[in-house]
């Protein structure tokens, strides 16, 4: 399991390690019922504190989207497909709110950037 954190990002570490493991659960780069790294060893191999590697394992269990067995480790859960579809959803969210403030930025109406966004669309089809 790979992740980037950085500091200089406006989010919490805590809340990047989430994220980006929730990313890879969606795109199916974990799957269903493998084994996470320990929170020692994720937070050691980080080089981050083992309080915040707790609490982006609490707030990935409490999404649903991991199970952990006491004595054994944290497993990704057999996520039920309206949560993966909800994270692909956020991710896709998240890169059109970037394409709209590239556009905002570029003098782009938002009605060029719909049309835009209706050619690229029919493109892939």
């Amino acid at each position: 399991m790979f992740l980037a954190l950085s500091n200089q990002s406006d989010k919490p570490i805590y809340e990047q390690i989430a994220t980006q493991i929730k990313q890879q659960i969606a795109s199916g780069k974990l799957a269903p019922h493998e084994a996470l790294p320990s929170i020692r060893a994720l937070a050691r191999d980080m080089r981050i504190s083992v309080i915040t590697t707790k609490r982006a394992y609490e707030e990935l269990e409490a999404e649903d989207f991991v199970y952990s067995i006491a004595g054994k480790g944290t497993f990704v859960a057999a996520a039920p497909s309206e949560l993966v579809r909800e994270e692909k959803r956020r991710q896709v969210r998240e890169l059109l709110k970037k394409a709209a403030a590239a556009a905002r930025e570029n003098g782009i109406e938002k009605e060029e950037l719909a049309e835009m966004l209706s050619v690229i669309c029919q493109e892939g089809s």
